[in-house]
């Protein structure tokens, strides 16, 4: 099994590269944001691989990271989820925003993914909730505010911040992470309207 390759890029597909490794040409499949951070054709570049043997075939598929390769291969133990599901849902969410989407089961951010309906994003964020590889990575203050504002124990500035922010079109996961480190930085006396002014600020930084 080829579990990391490295070489030039050849050239580039629709959702793939070619990479060149001692003249060897490997058809990799990647997500579109892995795509995008690759380099130039003639430079060099490191991918972690899962590879994929079928009767038929033999598919590789890159990873810019280990934790994208991980969510790669735990997203496909969901039913109705394939290489091609997962590796879009890659495409339009990072590491973070996901193991964040997953965190605080915020089914419509997954849902933006092509191929991935209502019911399959809800199914996605309920079977994965206890199994995701980097919730490590997710602050905690985030997890807490990201259902604070349907949550009447929450300070009102708090809930009135998230959901202004939510109002604005920003998915809940944002804009509770927003919001937390708006309170991070006001401190949690902050007024609803110095929140949201900082939230802004915070989400404009992403």
């Amino acid at each position: 099994m080829i579990g990391k390759l490295k070489g030039l890029i050849d050239s580039y597909g629709e959702d793939y590269v070619i990479l060149d490794v001692n003249g060897v040409g490997y058809v990799v499949h990647c997500s579109g944001r892995t795509l995008q951070k690759l380099p130039r054709p003639g430079e060099a570049a490191a991918l972690s691989i899962e590879t994929q043997v079928r009767e038929d075939a033999i598919r590789l598929f890159g990873f810019e990271a280990e934790a994208e390769r991980e969510w790669f291969k735990l997203l496909q133990t969901v039913q109705g989820v394939g290489s091609k599901v997962a590796l879009g849902i890659l495409s339009i969410l990072s590491v973070s925003e996901l193991g964040s989407a997953i965190a605080t089961q915020d089914k419509a951010m997954v849902a933006r993914a092509s191929g991935v309906g209502p019911k399959l994003a809800a199914r996605i964020v309920a079977e994965l909730k206890d199994k995701a590889p980097a919730f490590a990575s997710i602050d905690p203050v985030v997890a807490k505010l990201a259902g604070a504002d349907e949550d009447a124990s929450s300070p009102s500035a708090v809930r009135d911040a998230i959901s202004a922010l939510v109002n604005l079109g920003y998915a809940r996961p944002q804009a509770a992470a927003a919001v937390a480190a708006s309170v991070k930085a006001l401190g949690e006396g902050a007024e609803t309207g110095a929140l949201i002014r900082q939230g802004l600020k915070e989400l404009a930084k992403a």
